[in-house]
């Protein structure tokens, strides 16, 4: 039988973008609806261009001038360079006129790099959204002052398709799987093909299945419990981010599980877990269990107990170890004999 976990977590956005500009300037205008979907690269905000073009202008005079100082300083290197050579114009003169020229293309360089760094300021005046998904609501308006890199965000967006969720395990129920696994009494699932089912806030059960991703490689010091992320698809956007959820997640595959009656099983003096049994000659017999988990309303048997044993359900005030019995096979509904195929009868 298949071993589950519920574990309890909560929901997270697929993808979140928290924008804020990256120039100063005065919100003109919001070119978004709030609570929308928007599409990458679509305009949000638009900030007053003015200054950012104005700086572009300026730089592109400096990178004309910068240009025509260089190539007069190109010209007259050349000249100089045939000049030299017949000794019209000292080797002095011909050396300055070379380093000025090596001047004017550095100053060349440096002018188209400040045009490139003006175009991008003005391009960042338009403020543009980085991923898909839903925006939420805007803290400014048009007319607000806004700065570069500031703290608070102008909106966020997030992407809610599909969707995670984030549950937490006790290290203890981790390492105690892992020996259930390394001593063959489960077989593994593996994490990426491991199946979740969503209960959501209300009870009910979420439609849509998920799958395990990946599990955290370090434990929280202060909790003991290692973060698993699942991810689940969330077309119409019934999850939403922050909501408290329950995963049930498979841990693994039993492959001689055996499920007993909770009503079938007691404590003795000493906590461990006892059966009463009826042996082959209609005999009562008393078993100690191994009873390692409870599964709904059965005791999932891990030692103790064989397939075909006949577990004492009711009556047992009057069954005593080693007294002859008459027994009866308890009539289970349907639902129950489906799931009650690898218990002990």
């Amino acid at each position: 039988m298949v071993i589950t976990r519920e574990l309890s977590g909560r929901t997270a956005a697929f993808q979140v973008a928290e924008i804020r500009p990256q120039v100063d300037g005065i919100i003109k205008q919001r070119l978004f609806e709030e609570g929308a979907e928007v599409a990458a690269g679509a305009p949000l905000y638009q900030i007053d261009p003015a200054t950012y073009q104005a700086a572009l202008d300026s730089a592109q005079a400096s990178l004309d001038r910068a240009q025509a100082t260089a190539d007069i300083a190109r010209l007259k290197a050349q000249r100089y360079k045939e000049l030299v050579k017949v000794n019209a114009v000292s080797r002095q003169d011909y050396d300055d006129a070379a380093a000025t020229l090596k001047q004017a293309e550095a100053d060349v360089a440096s002018a188209k790099a400040a045009v490139a760094s003006a175009r991008i300021n003005l391009a960042y005046a338009r403020v543009d959204a980085p991923i898909a998904g839903r925006i939420g609501r805007s803290t400014v308006t048009q007319g607000a002052l806004v700065t570069a890199n500031q703290a608070t965000a102008l909106a966020t967006i997030q992407q809610l398709d599909p969707i995670y969720v984030d549950v937490t395990q006790s290290s203890a129920d981790l390492l105690r799987l892992k020996n259930e696994m390394a001593n063959g009494k489960l077989t593994g699932v593996d994490p990426e093909k491991a199946k979740v089912t969503l209960i959501l806030e209300d009870g009910s059960t979420y439609a849509q299945g998920g799958t395990l991703k990946f599990s955290e490689v370090t434990v929280n010091e202060r909790t003991g419990a290692v973060t698993l992320r699942a991810q689940f698809p969330n077309p119409d956007q019934k999850l939403l981010p922050g909501m408290f959820v329950r995963a049930v997640i498979q841990a693994g595959v039993d492959e001689a599980g055996i499920l007993v009656p909770q009503q079938g099983v007691t404590r003795d003096p000493t906590g461990n877990a006892t059966a009463m049994v009826v042996a082959s000659d209609d005999t009562v017999a008393v078993r100690k269990l191994e009873a390692s988990r409870a599964i709904g309303d059965k005791w999932l048997v891990t030692a103790g107990l064989e397939p075909g044993d006949r577990v004492i359900v009711d009556g047992l005030q009057h069954a005593q170890p080693g007294a002859k019995v008459t027994p009866v096979p308890v009539k289970l509904s349907t639902a129950a004999a489906d799931t009650a195929q690898p218990t002990a009868r």
